[in-house]
C-alpha cells in the first residue's frame, strides 16, 4: 500500500512544508537526522511525500511530529493535514473469527517442595540473624552504657569547644553555582540539556567550529573565547544557558531553532 500522495488543497504538502522549514532554519538532512534519530533515507522520502518507508501510519505520524519540532513547525497541524490527506487509504481491520471454546479439565497441581525449602531456609537465617543482633547485643550495649556513665575519680571531663568559640572561623562551604567564576575578559557559555534532545553548533569569534553534535537529557557542554561564542540550538526549549556565570534561562521554545551570540560583557540572552 502506498501512502505517498500530495494533499489536494493549495497548502504545501506535509513533506514540502518540512523541507522548506528545514532549509529556512539552516539545517541539513544529516543534522536533522542526528537530532531526531530518523535515518537519512526516511527523511528524504518524507520530504518527497513518500511515507512508505516509515513502516506504517503510526510511525509516519510520529516522524512528522519529531521533525516538525526540530525545524520549528506546529507538529499537530501537520499531523492533521497528513491524516486528512491519507484518510481514504485506511483499511478496516477484519474481525477475527469466533471459535468454540473447549473447556479443559485442570490437572491437580503438585506441591512445590523446592520453593517451600527455600522459604524455610530464609526464615531460619533471618531468625538467627535477628537473635544475634538484638539478643546478644542488648547486654553489651547496657554494659557499655554503664561503663560510660561512671567517670573515673580524678579524671577531668574533657570539654569540646566549637571553632567559633576559639575565634577560628568555620571553613567555607563549596559553591553550588553552575559556573563558579567566568574568566575576566572572556566569554563563557554553558549549555545544559533538560527535557529532551537538542542539536547544538558552537563557533568562536574567529569562525572556528568548537562543537557540532546532539546532546541528550542530562548532558552539558561549556565553551570559552576571547571575543564571542555563536550558537545554533535546535529544539531550543530543552536547553538551559549559563552565560559568564549567570543563568539566563532557556535558549528558546520547544521545537524552535535559535541563533544566539554572546560576548564577554553580555550576561543577557543574545
Amino acid at each position: 500500500m502506498s501512502i505517498g500522495n500530495s494533499p489536494p488543497d493549495d497548502r504545501p504538502s506535509v513533506g514540502r512544508a518540512l523541507a522548506q522549514a528545514r532549509i529556512e532554519a539552516g539545517l541539513s538532512i544529516d543534522q536533522v537526522s542526528t537530532t531526531t534519530r530518523v535515518r537519512v533515507p526516511i527523511l528524504q522520502s518524507i520530504e518527497q511525500d513518500d511515507f512508505s518507508r516509515c513502516g506504517g501510519d503510526v510511525y509516519a505520524r510520529g516522524h512528522i511530529r519529531t521533525i516538525a519540532r526540530v525545524v520549528g513547525l506546529d507538529p499537530e497541524l501537520l499531523v492533521e493535514q497528513y491524516v486528512a490527506a491519507h484518510a481514504e487509504e485506511a483499511v478496516a481491520t477484519p474481525v477475527a473469527p469466533v471459535y468454540e471454546v473447549t473447556r479443559l479439565r485442570a490437572e491437580p497441581r503438585r506441591p512445590n517442595w523446592t520453593a517451600a525449602m527455600i522459604v524455610a531456609i530464609v526464615a531460619i537465617v533471618g531468625f538467627v540473624g535477628f537473635t544475634a543482633i538484638y539478643g546478644g547485643g542488648s547486654d553489651s550495649a547496657a554494659n557499655a552504657q554503664a561503663t560510660t556513665a561512671r567517670p573515673t575519680a580524678g579524671t577531668p571531663t574533657p570539654t569540646t569547644q566549637s571553632p567559633q568559640a576559639n575565634g577560628v572561623p568555620k571553613p567555607p562551604t563549596a559553591s553550588n553555582s553552575a559556573i563558579a567564576a567566568a574568566p575576566p575578559g572572556k566569554v563563557t557559555v554553558k549549555a545544559s540539556v533538560a527535557g529532551g534532545t537538542s542539536w547544538i553548533q558552537a563557533t568562536d569569534g574567529n569562525g572556528k567550529q568548537l562543537f557540532q553534535d546532539s546532546l541528550t537529557e542530562g548532558q552539558s557542554m561549556t565553551w570559552t573565547d576571547d571575543k564571542e561564542i555563536k550558537l545554533v540550538v535546535g529544539n531550543a526549549g530543552a536547553v538551559q544557558l549559563f552565560v559568564n556565570g549567570k543563568d539566563i534561562g532557556l535558549a528558546g521554545s520547544m521545537g524552535q531553532v535559535a541563533h544566539l551570540t554572546y560576548t564577554p560583557g553580555d550576561p543577557t540572552q543574545g
